[in-house]
């Protein structure tokens, strides 16, 4: 019989609806029905107290990461924290040769001053809930947060904890970190290469780059949902989902699940909605989030240019169902998706695609466009959806009408895409590469 893990998992957060933290609860599940318990590390946490040591610091959001990213990454200055007192030779020697691609002496102590700090934080989880294995959520991928990665990178070097390191999207895939001033730290934490860390990618090029830049063997474990569960049926709580949406009866709910953000491609919904020639709303689940909100104001204008109505609706749609403050109703995304008509991913850049998974687990036609991942992992297993190629084409709308007034033909897709994911990235899926990872890092049978 396998024993039981005390399991720690790391990342700047874990709460909401990010990709990370969504994953992160898929995987502590699936552990947890192993009969291992979990604990958490973050800077922002919204699990169990009594398993969550909170470490402000360690969130990427945090006034002083922000200010060490706006150095690393933009060469603008923001306000550090003032530490130890520093010898005015060093002030003068770089008051003149400041840029994006020389860091200041200031900036080198805090973040060193912060890695020790956290890293003693780490020390202290790891003591207090007795942790036997360190599952990492991207925290070693991107380079979010410099002290927190190097933190990560000493513990583990100076205590041979076993690692799964699970990376969700590495610097090299981000425009916004290709121009630093901190090369060294992130060729010596993003990922780090010690003996007593396993590798997980959530895709194949991911793998192939991996193995490429830092000669790291990898294992591949995509995105997965509960497949071996299908989503209950809806009850009388969302009869009204269309209505609060403001779509009318007559109208085709086109849900487009997914962050306000540039690379989601929002414009090709717009568009698709604009010239189906049929009675359509977008509904926009998501707000913009934290990467700003230049992209929305993009939206919105580009939604009045071609005259599409276009519904921002993340105050009623969340996690979970409740009530706002001004008393309106709050739906599920799954309330939403059961009730939409269609489902738009015109992203032109995922890890792997979470919003893909989503749609197939309620059972909706998808349009899909065909970014690198679902190209290479994705689109070979088989799975009936409309596809474009980087803008919509008269075949992308003929296709979408015909699967919008053929709902019979529609739903039998869904079984069959349905089927194809119970196989590929179900949690029973998750379960057998998990017990593989555990029994690789404690040397036994799997």
């Amino acid at each position: 019989m396998t024993p039981t893990r005390r399991i720690g998992f790391i990342s700047t957060r874990f709460a909401g609806t990010d990709g990370v933290s969504l994953e992160t609860s898929k995987w502590a599940t699936v552990l947890e029905r192993m009969g291992h318990e979990c604990f958490y590390f973050c800077g922002e946490c919204d699990r169990p107290p009594e398993k969550s040591y909170v470490v402000p610091e360690a969130f990427y959001r945090h006034p002083e990461i922000d200010a060490i990213n706006r150095v690393a990454y933009q060469g603008t200055w923001g306000k550090l924290h003032e530490g130890r007192r520093r010898h005015p030779e060093i002030e003068e020697l770089h008051r003149d040769f400041f840029s994006v691609y020389i860091r200041p002496a200031q900036v080198t102590q805090r973040i060193h001053e912060l890695r020790f700090f956290i890293k003693e934080e780490l020390y202290k989880f790891a003591h207090k809930f007795k942790l036997e294995l360190l599952i990492v959520e991207n925290a070693l991928a991107i380079p979010l947060n410099l002290p927190l990665g190097l933190a990560i990178t000493e513990f583990v070097a100076e205590t041979g904890y076993p690692v799964i390191a699970h990376h969700h999207d590495f610097q090299w895939e981000r425009q916004r970190f290709m121009n630093n001033s901190v090369h060294d730290y992130i060729a010596a934490a993003f990922p780090p290469d010690l003996p007593s860390i396993r590798h997980v990618v959530i895709n194949s090029l991911q793998a192939h780059q991996l193995a490429w830049r830092k000669g790291v063997n990898s294992m591949i474990i995509p995105n997965v949902m509960d497949f071996d569960s299908p989503p209950p049926p809806l009850d009388g709580y969302a009869d009204t989902v269309r209505a609060d949406l403001g779509v009318a009866p007559d109208q085709y709910l086109l849900l487009q699940p997914t962050r306000i953000i540039q690379r989601k491609g929002i414009e090709h919904a717009i568009e698709l909605t604009r010239r189906l020639d049929l009675p359509a709303e977008l509904v926009i689940s998501h707000a913009a989030g934290d990467e700003g909100t230049d992209y929305e104001k993009r939206v919105r204008e580009f939604a009045r240019l071609l005259d599409v109505v276009v519904r921002f609706e993340a105050d009623i749609i969340g996690e979970r169902r409740g009530v706002t403050p001004d008393g309106r109703k709050i739906y599920s995304l799954g309330d939403v998706y059961q009730k939409a008509d269609l489902v738009t991913y015109p992203s032109t850049l995922e890890g792997f695609g979470n919003a893909f998974l989503e749609a197939i687990y309620y059972k909706r036609p998808l349009v899909v466009n065909n970014y690198s991942i679902y190209e290479a992992d994705i689109k070979p297993k088989g799975f009936k959806v409309i596809e474009f190629d980087g803008f919509i084409s008269s075949a992308t709308l003929e296709e979408t009408r015909y699967v919008l007034k053929h709902p019979e033909e529609s739903a039998e897709h869904a079984e069959h895409n349905y089927e194809l994911a119970k196989r590929y990235y179900s949690y029973t899926m998750l379960q057998n590469h998990l017990g593989l990872l555990l029994a690789d890092c404690f040397g036994e049978a799997a």
